[in-house]
């Protein structure tokens, strides 16, 4: 999804990449289409599934074990971005700039652009990890609690409708506020893409990490699995005339509320879809399947080199953006877990990624 969602930005109108082809036709309303929907709730889709890991691994290694293991997966392959990769992605923003005659060096050009691309996941994931570390110290000061309490009885019911709805309502809440105290579609420095996500992002990490504190590891309902699929598809079906309406509403008002509404709604409805799916379905690994998860956090890492050299390696092809779209994203995904894999027979790398 974060490969295919890059690449629709590429051949799209929004251009908020390393290298970008903004189309020059129809198709490329489609793709923007899919970033909007993708973003509604794919990446914290994501803060859920690695919130859901933090408990256990807290538990197994201790506070100051679990700290060096952060620093070490995370940190390292954030600070490899900035230093290694971050260089070769800027040159082509950097030449048109002395293109523009607006001279200066390229040691200020990297500090006025100071951005971790991608890996601010990486970058917000670390301070989550630091920050449940943090209440577990807190926790532990305060009642006496050992610090690595025993894990919740497996196999547990998860949160009913009734639980879900209120998560939601509160979550849409949470979100239209805060973007009128925090109206910026980005804070540079961190460089984060999509603060008015945060609310989003922060909740699902904490679902993730009170699933996996409660057990909540059984089977999701068939039931529920529809039910999002159907939640998830009518709220597209209802929104999607209204869009560009309710995308261009200022914070506080009706169109920021309902625009919250639908995202949160969405959300929920394709998380719980997804993991009905994959609890049913998917729940097993082969070879493949074993190959594709062990690389796919280098992936995640490297994946940006793939996309501007494709995009360079296509810029001669005149094709309308969608059928750009189409091909560069068949070569991209094979593409990355080569490189992923390659750059993970290097014992350091693979100790990190």
């Amino acid at each position: 999804m974060v490969v295919l969602h890059h690449v629709a930005v590429t051949y799209g109108n929004i251009g908020l990449w390393f290298y970008a082809e903004p189309a020059a036709d129809p198709s490329g309303t489609a793709l923007d289409g899919l970033v909007v929907f993708n973003q509604a709730f794919f990446m914290g889709f994501f803060f859920l599934i690695s919130g859901y890991f933090v408990p256990r691994s807290f538990d197994r290694k201790g506070p100051r074990a679990f700290l060096r293991d952060r620093a070490v997966r995370l940190g390292i392959p954030l600070l490899a971005f900035l230093v290694l990769l971050r260089p070769l992605l800027t040159t082509d923003t950097y030449r048109a700039l002395l293109a523009e005659g607006r001279e200066m060096p390229y040691w200020f050009f990297y500090l006025v652009s100071w951005d971790p691309g991608p890996l601010w996941f990486v970058e917000v994931l670390l301070v989550f990890s630091l920050g449940y570390a943090l209440l577990r110290r807190i926790r532990t000061r305060r009642t006496g609690t050992p610090a690595t309490p025993p894990p919740a009885a497996r196999g547990t019911a998860g949160p009913g409708p009734l639980a879900v709805v209120g998560f939601v309502a509160a979550l849409t809440l949470a979100t239209y506020l805060w973007r009128i105290v925090n109206p910026a579609p980005y804070w540079p420095v961190v460089g984060l893409p999509s603060p008015q996500f945060l609310p989003q992002y922060a909740a699902l990490f904490t679902v993730g990490v009170l699933a996996a504190r409660r057990g909540w590891t059984g089977r999701v309902p068939r039931a529920a699995g529809w039910t999002g699929s159907a939640v998830a598809a009518a709220s597209a079906a209802a929104v999607l005339p209204f869009m560009a309406q309710l995308s261009a509403g200022a914070p506080g008002s009706w169109q920021s509320l309902a625009l919250a509404a639908w995202e949160n709604t969405f959300a929920a409805g394709a998380i719980l879809a997804l993991l009905a799916l994959f609890s049913a379905r998917f729940d097993r690994q082969g070879r493949l399947s074993r190959f594709l998860s062990d690389n796919a956090f280098a992936v995640y890492v490297l994946h940006a080199l793939v996309l501007v050299a494709l995009g360079h390696a296509l810029s001669g092809w005149q094709a309308v953006a969608v059928a750009k779209f189409a091909v560069a994203g068949l070569l991209a995904v094979p593409l990355c877990w080569g490189l992923a894999a390659l750059v993970r027979t290097v014992p350091a790398a693979r100790r990190v990624l």
